[in-house]
């Protein structure tokens, strides 16, 4: 007898994974909590360990292949399954109709639908309420779409009354194919580039984004940070960059205004109490988002610290499930490949991000009270992208100019 091992759920709103690499192979002899596959979502990379001991039956899903939470992906042949379906048939029968009713009381989850599904939805103008999912509660599944896809994309559509057609008809118009051509090169979509771009496509279509900007006056800042730099290099054995010192000022004005530490939930909006931040870490060829938990009790050194080892995790392919995990608000560093506006996707279901612009030296007119002036001066733009069904602009606006405030009066202290 054989027991089934499904996709876990490695971290929160995560609805799918891809197993990117099979780490054993049918026969292979496996141990309880041995990792037995590698597996990419959009938040993490994660091995997959064996919940039994025992041995490799069957893998039932390929390699670079992305399904949803709860789908079986391999079976463990173990003498402890097959002795305990053997010896207590009524327990076994009981089990079953426990998952039916389970099943049944859940069909609530079919309209949660994974970023793949949305994604295809939009590509192909398909209902998602007329299609019957074949997944666990009736949830729709990719699979599902890419069968409805191949077959015509018009099962979609089979419940709908006829609807006349207009007398003046125009000429179909077909979606135009990207074609290679000589000398051009193809690069194959990765797993992770998939699951950013279906993240991204995501948070597009289900949060109405705005858009503000602030400019602020960072000079006392990078007097300080290039004054003690020097010194925290020699003790701390790695550099102190500008964003601890934003993150802290970013940190204290979230307390200030609560409302921008938020997530939409559908008929509810939950203010999150921990205030934990997500940032953006770029690789060659991804973008992984860790997170500072607890950052509101870190000073900046500490701050500076976990900067710094949640990079250097990124980097060295090291990055653990928990290590993505809880994120509340995100802050986005444009600014270290020389950006001075930019306008993020916003992490969903996060109410906002908040991105870190460059700083340029520009001549800025000074007010006093004996006459203005002009003078040399830091500069930084601060740009936030918000979910305008949890936030306005009156909030986050008074949530800007504290981060102004807190900034321009900084005394290093």
């Amino acid at each position: 007898m054989a027991t089934e091992m499904k996709m876990p759920q490695l971290g929160e709103s995560v609805t799918e994974g891809t197993i990117t690499k099979w780490l054993v192979q049918p026969g292979d002899t496996v141990k309880k909590y041995e990792p037995i596959a590698e597996v990419m979502t959009d938040k993490v990379n994660a091995e997959v360990p064996s919940s039994y001991n025992g041995t490799i039956k069957e893998l039932l899903v390929k390699e670079d292949e992305t399904v949803s939470v709860g789908t079986i992906i391999c079976s463990v042949e173990t003498e402890e399954s097959a002795e305990e379906k053997q010896d207590d048939p009524v327990k076994k029968e009981a089990e079953e109709h426990t998952s039916a009713k389970s099943d049944e009381t859940d069909l609530s989850q079919r309209t949660r639908y994974s970023p793949a599904v949305l994604k295809l939805s939009q590509e192909h103008d398909i209902d998602l309420t007329r299609v019957e999912g074949s997944g666990k509660s009736g949830r729709i599944t990719r699979k599902d779409l890419e069968k409805l896809i191949s077959s015509g994309g018009q099962a979609a559509r089979a419940t709908e009354e006829p609807v006349q057609q207009p007398v003046r008809q125009e000429a179909p118009v077909s979606k135009q194919e990207v074609v290679s051509a000589t000398g051009d090169i193809e690069i194959p979509v990765t797993g992770i580039r998939k699951a950013i771009a279906a993240n991204m496509v995501r948070s597009k279509h289900e949060a109405p984004h705005a858009w503000t900007m602030i400019e602020v006056d960072v000079t006392r800042l990078v007097q300080h940070r290039n004054k003690v730099k020097a010194d925290f290099k020699a003790k701390e054995g790695y550099n102190l960059t500008f964003l601890p010192f934003f993150i802290k000022a970013i940190v204290e004005a979230l307390k200030e205004f609560p409302e921008m530490n938020s997530m939409w939930a559908g008929d509810k909006i939950i203010r999150k109490k921990d205030i934990n931040i997500s940032m953006a870490v770029s690789t060659d060829d991804a973008l992984y988002v860790p997170v500072i938990h607890g950052a509101d009790d870190k000073s900046i050194k500490g701050l500076a610290k976990s900067i710094h080892e949640l990079a250097g995790k990124v980097r060295s392919g090291k990055l653990s499930s928990a290590d993505s995990q809880g994120g509340t608000f995100t802050i986005n560093n444009t600014g270290s490949f020389g950006s001075i506006q930019s306008a993020p996707i916003i992490n969903y279901p996060q109410a906002a991000i908040l991105s870190i612009e460059s700083i340029v030296k520009r001549p800025v007119v000074i007010e006093q009270p004996e006459g203005d002036s002009i003078a040399i001066r830091h500069m930084v733009n601060l740009c936030l992208s918000l979910d305008h069904r949890i936030l306005d602009g009156l909030v986050c606006g008074q949530f800007l100019a504290s981060i102004k405030k807190k900034l321009e009066q900084f005394s290093g202290e």
